[in-house]
């Protein structure tokens, strides 16, 4: 029986990784180089250590990673000005709080990053639990984050429920022991997704209520 969500973030419930995506593409244009999106998609849900090794890769050893990033995050500031949580994000955790269930998250990304944005979304106050990679020593996908969350929820692994829209997201997830539904993001939706319990292609397509009768009847 399902009693608690789990919601990780980048992606998910606010698409910051098609943003990122679009920045880091006109970054390289100054330096006459593309960024195919398979490269990309291997470090969407987990950190910057893949796509900064692709770059020394590809660019020289000698190149500037840091400059590199501060020109992505300077173009992702200014298409992020308004952010937005993607189509359902707000119905799923309404019902969720209103039907009881626990809800946490589960991030790759700093608490500053995650609650920041949570704050200009005005949902921060619907999560219980918020664990981020400063809670841990692995992000995905390492089960770590997972991990700690069920155990801050006070449940067990198959009694929570997994949502995440990255590859790296859903390994983590299901390492731990959840059942997952996959809600890819535009970057994120030709990734090799395997043994996810249900794919969605967003949160408005099902209510919260019939995806867990759904998880619950499998």
């Amino acid at each position: 029986m399902i009693k608690a969500i789990i919601f990780d973030f980048d992606g998910l419930i606010i698409d910051t990784e098609s943003i990122w995506y679009e920045s880091y593409k006109e970054t390289l244009q100054s330096y006459q180089f593309d960024l195919p999106l398979a490269e990309f998609g291997e470090c969407i849900g987990s950190d910057e250590t893949v796509l900064n090794t692709y770059f020394k890769k590809n660019l020289g050893e000698s190149c500037n990673v840091d400059e590199i990033e501060t020109r992505a995050f300077d173009i992702y500031k200014t298409k992020m000005s308004s952010p937005e949580a993607r189509i359902g994000v707000l119905d799923y955790l309404q019902e969720a709080s209103k039907t009881g269930y626990k809800i946490g998250l589960a991030s790759s990304s700093s608490k500053e990053w995650v609650t920041k944005y949570l704050e200009e979304l005005g949902l921060l106050n619907y999560f219980e639990v918020i664990v981020t990679r400063d809670d841990v020593q692995k992000v995905k996908p390492a089960p770590d984050l997972y991990l700690k969350a069920i155990k801050d929820l006070n449940i067990n692994s198959s009694e929570g429920l997994a949502f995440e829209d990255s590859l790296n997201g859903s390994i983590a997830a299901m390492a731990a022991g959840l059942n997952c539904v996959i809600v890819p993001n535009p970057v994120t939706e030709l990734s090799a997704f395997e043994n996810y319990s249900l794919r969605l292609k967003s949160m408005s397509e099902k209510s919260l209520s019939e995806v867990i009768e759904l998880i619950e009847k499998s």
